[in-house]
């Protein structure tokens, strides 16, 4: 075995502190089932702020573990990175490009110059023409071609142009407009597609594509056929249509006129991009501008505070730092987000590709191999629905760390009944303090079958409600964790080379499909073996 490469992290001293200290905590002293006991212990492992509640008293960590990891913090000067992102440093070097999702949501009179010229305005901007076309679908200025007015949404995108709307859409679906219904077309499969159009009314349906390019092919192929379904319909498109897109891209084309366009930025990521027009225009409709302003403003109270507190009361950045720990050093390649509480059933999806896309990287922004993992593989189910699938594996198999999240106040307090002498909340927080706790102690028992090693880490979460303040802290908290754990690490969070690979594979496929399609005669000798397999295959089984 060779010796694994080093970069300027991993050789870092407070990393090598770091390294040092982890036995310490792998000793059997330090077992959860002993930390967890220690006096003071949530208090001086928990932090409130900006409406969140975090306590990683159950993570394995000691005082000396914190310093450390602050230390390293400090060495990295990842607060001082994180300020520079918030004021237009370009932190996305590989694309020179700035990263200003927070300024989306900001509502500051503070300036943001690019090359001399403010962009605060431009949000202002947006914003306004959101809310002024919200208005006109709700009211009923803006119909449809036949003069419907419009009851379903659908989103046509991919990747970060629809999870973090689908995750806020659903955490509030609770406060949704009565009339609206919102739908998701992201995948390719035909079957996404059908399923949608066996429930719309196509005469009162807006169908939003949302695509920074306008090329992306997934989106560019159920865009086309979303305009042949409403023409075989013998509707007009471009009634039908909205877009949200760069400026000058082929959905903002005068030419192929739409029912309103909105600009997106290049300094916005697309996994980063869901308070921006990407979903500010659905949830507008969905939910009424008013409630995603307030999602807006919960989001930018998050970014103040993980901008401004200081490191060791600083939840975004405590959480980042827990996270390399668990990666690093603990070794948990992976980590599951368990929601006690349905309404936050997209949240996993969404962090997964924040999280995996952003920091799923080789490299330091310098070109240096890391020289140990970056990223963390990301999962996760409501509970208690978890508790009844891949539980056994957290209690008994392989550990990972778990974040539980708990809401105090459910969105429908009016239903009470009692089931064993509680309400179905109360049941429901009764797993929810259970779990993290049989985690961490872990049980004897003399048939090793029914024996619980426990030591196994997990944060429990708080939010007092679903308020849409609340997801918008929840959503800023996540996106800062991901940032600060790639500061940490040296790494680019904002870019996505890893994604072009197959993309790139997949457009030679297509070209051979698209040849046969043509040409019936056409064969694929000039495939590799396997790729002319699986397209003999195909069409074989394809029937007009």
């Amino acid at each position: 075995m060779g010796k694994k490469p080093s970069s300027p992290v991993t050789d870092l001293p407070e990393w090598l502190s770091l390294k040092k200290h982890t036995p310490v905590i792998n000793r059997k002293n330090r077992h959860l089932k002993y930390l967890i006991t220690e006096k003071g212990r949530l208090e001086n492992f928990s932090l409130n702020g900006a409406g969140i509640f975090y306590d990683f008293s159950r993570q394995r960590v000691d005082a000396k573990t914190m310093s450390l990891l602050l230390n390293l913090a400090e060495a990295r000067k990842i607060k001082k990175q994180f300020k520079e992102m918030t004021e237009v440093k370009k932190v996305n070097n590989t694309e020179k490009r700035e990263a200003l999702h927070t300024a989306s949501r900001s509502f500051s009179n503070e300036p943001l110059l690019i090359n001399g010229k403010d962009v605060m305005p431009d949000f202002t901007s947006v914003r306004k023409k959101i809310k002024e076309f919200a208005s006109g679908i709700h009211t009923g200025e803006i119909k449809g071609s036949t003069g419907k007015t419009f009851e379903h949404i659908v989103v046509i995108g991919i990747g970060g142009s629809y999870l973090g709307p689908e995750f806020v859409a659903s955490a509030l679906k609770h406060l949704a407009l009565k009339k609206m219904k919102i739908h998701f077309l992201s995948n390719v499969d035909i079957n996404n597609f059908g399923e949608i159009a066996s429930v719309i009314d196509p005469e009162s349906t807006l169908w939003i594509v949302i695509s920074k390019s306008y090329t992306t092919s997934e989106t560019t192929a159920n865009t086309n056929q979303a305009y042949e379904f409403m023409m075989r319909k013998g509707l007009d498109p471009a009634k039908h249509f909205a877009t949200v897109t760069s400026k000058g891209s082929p959905g903002d084309d005068p030419s192929n006129p739409v029912v309103a366009s909105f600009h997106m930025f290049d300094f916005i990521g697309g996994r980063y991009s869901v308070t921006s027009a990407v979903g500010g225009v659905p949830l507008a409709l969905y939910l009424g501008y008013d409630v995603f302003e307030r999602f807006l403003k919960g989001a930018e109270e998050m970014d103040i505070h993980a901008k401004e507190t200081p490191p060791g009361a600083n939840l975004p950045l405590v959480a980042a730092l827990i996270s390399v720990w668990n990666n690093n050093f603990l070794r948990y390649p992976a980590q599951a987000i368990i929601p006690y509480s349905s309404p936050l059933s997209k949240l996993a999806p969404h962090i997964q590709q924040l999280n995996m896309e952003s920091n799923g990287k080789y490299v330091t922004c310098d070109g240096m191999p890391l020289g140990v993992p970056a990223g963390t593989i990301i999962f996760g189910e409501p509970g208690t629905n978890a508790q009844h699938s891949f539980f056994q594996l957290a209690h008994q198999g392989r550990p990972f760390p778990i974040d539980f999240i708990g809401v105090i106040n459910p969105c429908y307090e009016q239903y009470k009944s009692i089931s064993k002498g509680v309400t179905n909340h109360q049941e429901l927080w009764a797993n929810l303090i259970a779990q993290p706790a049989a985690l961490a102690a872990g049980k004897d028992d003399a048939d090793t079958a029914k024996y619980f090693p426990g030591n196994r880490p997990s944060s429990t979460i708080l939010l007092e409600d679903l308020s849409p303040e609340n997801i918008g802290r929840l959503l800023s908290f996540y996106e800062a964790k991901t940032v600060y754990e790639a500061f940490i690490w040296s790494i680019n969070p904002f870019d996505q080379f890893g994604v072009e690979l197959g993309k790139k594979l997949a457009s030679g496929i297509r070209s051979k499909m698209a040849e046969k399609n043509k040409n019936p005669d056409y064969s694929f000798k000039d495939a590799d073996p396997v790729t002319g397999f699986y397209l003999e295959k195909l069409f074989k089984g394809y029937k007009k």
